[in-house]
């Protein structure tokens, strides 16, 4: 049985660049618009791993990441953020909030599934 990604972004284009990217690598990928998407996707089925962009409208990737790690279900689950953020400040917020690698936007599609398969197999 291939793993379950969630892919959170607001920008539709860059949801489909990950997808065909993680399914072509053999992942099954649900979408989700935003953090408030993913919340409700995310309590309704567990994922392997959720892929989550920083800036997205209602609900923003770091609070996403806080409020899945509250998810008795999301303890363990690793979670990547793939953003045009950087700085080390940033990281060090991901880090805190739970986050468990830090991705850059633009992304290589072959780099992203080498990172995927390294932490979820």
């Amino acid at each position: 049985m291939s793993k379950t990604i969630l892919a959170v972004d607001d920008s539709g284009s860059l949801r489909q660049m990950v997808v065909f990217s993680l399914k072509a690598a053999g992942y099954n990928v649900t979408e989700a618009v935003d953090g408030v998407d993913a919340l409700e996707k995310a309590k309704s089925q567990t994922f392997d791993l959720v892929l989550t962009d920083q800036n997205m409208p209602r609900m923003d990737g770091l609070t996403l990441i806080r409020s899945l790690r509250e998810l008795t279900s999301y303890a363990r689950v690793p979670i990547l953020m793939l953003t045009t953020e950087f700085s080390d400040e940033m990281k060090a917020k991901g880090k805190a909030a739970g986050a468990n690698g830090w991705l850059v936007k633009p992304f290589d599609p072959q780099r992203l599934t080498e990172v995927v398969k390294k932490v979820i197999g």
